[in-house]
């Protein structure tokens, strides 16, 4: 099986078909027709992008390492320590 499609060699397209399954090499070879895309690593690239990812990884209040917004609720809001005569009045 060395038929080419286009820079594509049908070769691997059966290994990659054998690997993933055929109905995800297919609709990865027709995003590869749709956009034009049949370089060597296109076709494992688009059939890498079209894989459905179970794991996701969320940040929550207790483990993020963003500082928040909470220092910003003391611009315009002088506090005793910080205050000067002139903003008292």
């Amino acid at each position: 099986m060395t038929k080419a499609l286009g820079n594509y060699v049908a070769g691997d397209t059966v290994t990659l078909a054998k690997i993933a399954g055929t109905d995800q090499v297919d609709r990865a070879l027709g995003d590869a027709a749709l956009h034009g895309r049949f370089a060597h690593p296109d076709l494992a690239s688009i059939l890498n992008a079209n894989i459905r990812r179970t794991t996701t990884h969320a940040a929550n209040e207790a483990t993020s390492l963003t500082q928040g917004t909470g220092a910003w609720a003391a611009i315009g809001n002088p506090t005793a320590s910080n205050a000067t005569a002139e903003d008292v009045r």
